[in-house]
């Protein structure tokens, strides 16, 4: 975290800035990260010289052997062979590749990791299609900032929100554990008065002991005038939040509950990146932070809670488990630079340890809108890691102000939400990547983004780049929920 101005130093990437760092820096093209901690040589080019004949023999060259009309045949025979085998092993090989890169057509979508496709009409339809049933486990989310249950229906290929009548917190947690949660997270199910829709999904209590997604039907009405508003864990508190709004210019140092969500991430007991509690097993940080050798899970350790750095080399923080990269993460554009972290052992949730909220579909954040990010960065370019844990305001910035020629002129993708000043002095810096970008909505904090990538520590015209997680709320689901 920085609020100290510089001269413009190359890209850079967030990761955290260490002095024998357990990975090699590694060049990259197009939306470069921080600058490379440690300098690298390009290679050398080896130059073409001609060989020239010095001298010439006197003596007349042999007249070369009389070629047959077979001998002639036979070889461009071969050599027709070998390029139409060279032609079908490149077609084959594409092949391969579009399969296993695509898994499915795009007309298809893949049951969980076991490679059989099927057709979305077969979602979500009351019927087990796929080997482990994730046909029917991947059709409820929730939509907009009250949590509204919303179920899939494959006939009219739309999302409908669930209706109070009948419902009850059994029919919840079902819901919950669909898409990923752990029962023991739960926290509520209630009624939200709405009109504004034309459908709804009720229950049919007469339906038996059935699935749940078969005792849905579509109506027309609903008696109670409320839709389901579901609640899977207790998310966005923060037990020091009522002081936030005094604090908030030119970077501050954190004091315990105030950013409860954010964790420390370490290799070889060295901060190396931010993340940010989603539940009590899943963490959210930047696909950078992991690349390569760092891919590892049992090279990390993970510490919540602490505000400090000097005293997590007195804790063993906690293990982590599975490390999951975003499979369209591209290295060099920084696009999909998401990932997720499954813990060993669960946290154990306090006023000091806290889930942030993910942004659900329907939740749209608007330009200047005030967010937060915090993190144990450099407190200015090319410097070390901060002992403390600091966070500062930044406003949201346009994507189409931020792709403009002067500013990063046309880099920032989809996938990419841009924050901070213009003017500089405020921003995050090295060691920051992978944590929380926040903001307060609804009474609850909401995670807008992961540190990903910027020009420069706090350089003018030059904002931090920040994951969007609101494309990536669906991606982390379906992983939370394929390994539970």
């Amino acid at each position: 975290m920085t609020s100290t101005l510089g001269p413009p130093p190359p890209y850079y990437e967030n990761r955290g800035f260490q002095p024998e760092p357990p990975y090699a820096a590694r060049p990259a093209a197009g939306a470069h990260p921080y600058p490379q901690l440690f300098p690298t040589n390009p290679p050398s080019v080896p130059s073409y010289v001609p060989r020239v004949a010095t001298h010439q023999s006197t003596r007349p060259a042999a007249p070369p052997p009389r070629r047959t009309c077979a001998a002639s045949l036979r070889k461009t025979i071969i050599i027709i062979l070998s390029i139409l085998i060279v032609i079908c092993c490149a077609i084959a090989a594409f092949f391969i590749w579009y399969f296993v890169e695509n898994n499915c057509l795009s007309s298809l979508i893949e049951c969980g990791s076991s490679g059989v496709c099927m057709p979305p009409s077969q979602w979500c339809d009351g019927v087990s299609d796929c080997p482990n049933g994730e046909d029917e486990t991947r059709c409820v989310r929730l939509f907009g900032p009250n949590f509204i249950l919303q179920v899939y229906s494959p006939v009219s290929k739309s999302w409908y929100p669930v209706c109070q009548d009948d419902w009850n917190d059994d029919y919840g947690k079902i819901a919950c554990k669909d898409m990923g949660y752990s029962v023991d997270t739960y926290f509520y199910s209630r009624g939200v008065p709405d009109v504004s829709f034309k459908s709804y999904m009720k229950l049919n209590t007469s339906a038996g002991n059935i699935d749940l997604y078969k005792k849905l039907y579509s109506s027309g009405s609903c008696a109670s005038g409320s839709v389901v508003s579901l609640r899977c864990i207790e998310c966005g508190l923060a037990s020091k939040s009522a002081s936030i709004m005094n604090r908030i210019v030119g970077g501050s140092g954190a004091v315990l509950g105030q950013w409860p969500w954010q964790v420390s991430l370490h290799v070889q007991g060295t901060h190396v990146c931010g993340g940010s509690i989603i539940t009590p097993h899943w963490l959210v940080t930047a696909a950078h932070c992991v690349e390569g050798r760092l891919s590892d899970p049992h090279s990390w350790r993970v510490y919540a809670g602490i505000l400090n750095q000097d005293e997590m080399l007195f804790r063993s923080g906690y293990k982590v488990q599975l490390i999951i990269s975003h499979p369209d993460y591209d290295t060099d554009s920084k696009d999909n630079d998401v990932a997720l972290m499954k813990l060993e052992t669960p946290l154990s949730f306090t006023e000091n340890v806290r889930p942030v909220c993910l942004p659900n579909p329907g939740m749209m954040f608007q330009p200047n809108q005030q967010c937060w990010i915090s993190g144990w960065g450099a407190e200015y370019q090319g410097g070390k890691t901060s002992n403390n844990l600091n966070y500062v305001a930044v406003p949201l910035i346009e994507r189409s102000r931020c792709n403009a020629v002067y500013i990063y002129n046309g880099m920032i993708l989809p996938t990419m939400i841009c924050a901070g000043d213009l003017a500089g002095g405020i921003d995050s810096c090295q060691g920051d990547s992978g944590g929380p970008l926040v903001t307060h909505h609804h009474s609850v904090w909401w995670l807008v983004g992961d540190t990903s990538w910027g020009t420069g520590c706090a350089t003018p015209n030059k904002p931090g780049v920040y994951g969007n997680m609101t494309v990536f709320t669906d991606w982390i689901y379906k992983n939370m929920q394929a390994n539970r």
